[in-house]
C-alpha cells in the first residue's frame, strides 16, 4: 500500500520555491544570452569587425563612450553595453579609465540632482518600492549601500540620487563610489577586452546581461531575507 505523500512544511516549501525561482532565473538568462546569440551572433560579429577596422581615434572613441555613461544618469543609456563596448574597443586599461571618469560624472550630477529636487525626482526615477528598500539599505549599510546597488540597472542611478537627498557626507560619498565604479569599470573592461582579444561576440554579450542581472537577483534576493525589512 502506498504511503501518502507527505506534506511539505512551510520552510521547506519556501526553500522550494527560491530553488524554482533561481534555476527559472538562470534559464531565462541563459536564454537572454544564447538565443539572440543564435538568430543574429553572425550580422552582428560581421558590423563589429567592418566598425574595428575603420574606428575613430581612441580618444574620440573613449569621449563618445564616456559622455554616455555620464548621461544615463538622466537618459535611457544601456550602461552594460557601453561600459563593455569600451573595454573591446579601447582595451583594459582604456575601458577601465573611461568607465570610471563616465560613472563618476554620472554620479556626482546624481548627488547634485538629489539635493536639488529632492524626493521627486527620485521617486519619479525608482518609484516608492525602490525608494523603500534604498532606505532600509542605507539603515543597514551606511554609506556602503552605494556598493551594494552600483552594477544594478535602475538601483545604480537611483541610489547616487538617493544619497544627494539624504545629504549624505561628500566625502563617505565619493570614497564608495570612487571604489565601486572601479570595481564595476573593471569588470565590464575586462569582459570587453577578453571578447575583442578572442573575437567572441558570445562573451561581450553575456557580459552585458549576465552581470547586471546577476546583480538585481542578490539585492532582491537579499531584500526579501529574514530582518531585511527591519
Amino acid at each position: 500500500m502506498l504511503e501518502p505523500a507527505r506534506q511539505l512544511t512551510p520552510p521547506e516549501t519556501q526553500r522550494a520555491r527560491a530553488v524554482a525561482g533561481w534555476v527559472a532565473f538562470c534559464v531565462l538568462l541563459l536564454a537572454l544570452v544564447l538565443v539572440p546569440f543564435a538568430l543574429f551572433g553572425a550580422d552582428v560579429d560581421a558590423v563589429a569587425q567592418r566598425f574595428l577596422s575603420a574606428r575613430p581615434p581612441a580618444w574620440q572613441v573613449s569621449l563618445v563612450l564616456g559622455g554616455l555613461l555620464a548621461g544615463d544618469i538622466l537618459l535611457p543609456v544601456p550602461s552594460s553595453l557601453v561600459s563593455t563596448a569600451a573595454g573591446g574597443l579601447l582595451g583594459f586599461w582604456g575601458g577601465l579609465a573611461t568607465n570610471w571618469l563616465g560613472m563618476m560624472v554620472a554620479c556626482v550630477l546624481g548627488y547634485g540632482l538629489g539635493a536639488r529636487a529632492g524626493t521627486v525626482a527620485l521617486r519619479r526615477m525608482a518609484g516608492d518600492a525602490e525608494v523603500a528598500r534604498l532606505a532600509r539599505a542605507s539603515e543597514r549599510l551606511g554609506p556602503w549601500f552605494l556598493l551594494v546597488f552600483r552594477a544594478v540597472p535602475v538601483l545604480a542611478e537611483a541610489s547616487v540620487v538617493f544619497a544627494g537627498t539624504s545629504r549624505m557626507s561628500r566625502r563617505s560619498f565619493f570614497t564608495v563610489c570612487a571604489l565601486s565604479n572601479l570595481g564595476v569599470s573593471a569588470t565590464y573592461a575586462a569582459l570587453g577586452a577578453t571578447a575583442a582579444q578572442l573575437e567572441s561576440f558570445l562573451i561581450l554579450f553575456a557580459g552585458m546581461v549576465l552581470v547586471p542581472g546577476l546583480a538585481l537577483a542578490w539585492v532582491r534576493r537579499r531584500s526579501r531575507a529574514p530582518g531585511a525589512s527591519r
